[in-house]
């Protein structure tokens, strides 16, 4: 799961033990802090606002740097024959 919104709902389903990797911000349920971290976003928003984030984010895509990093050895080692993600949304 590539996308906190979907890692709950895989938990909801009652599906988490068919899920292998989530993202470094999926901490809901509490199960989903022990699986492996496929994703981490390139920047600390924790103490940002929504505006702030917004802007920070449009300042990376205006450079056309990422703001997302994947970590290759997770993602190969999953095998994974569905990914659960979303596009980046707007603010």
């Amino acid at each position: 799961s590539l996308q906190p919104g979907a890692t709950e709902i895989v938990y909801a389903l009652g599906l988490q033990d068919r899920l292998y990797g989530v993202t470094s911000k999926c901490d809901y349920p509490a199960g989903a802090r022990d699986k492996p971290v496929v994703v981490r976003s390139i920047f600390d928003g924790r103490h940002l606002s929504s505006g702030e984030i917004s802007r920070t984010i449009a300042q990376y895509l205006s450079k056309s740097q990422k703001i997302y990093e994947v970590d290759q050895e997770v993602l190969e080692a999953a095998n994974p024959d569905l990914l659960l993600t979303q596009a980046i949304c707007e603010v």
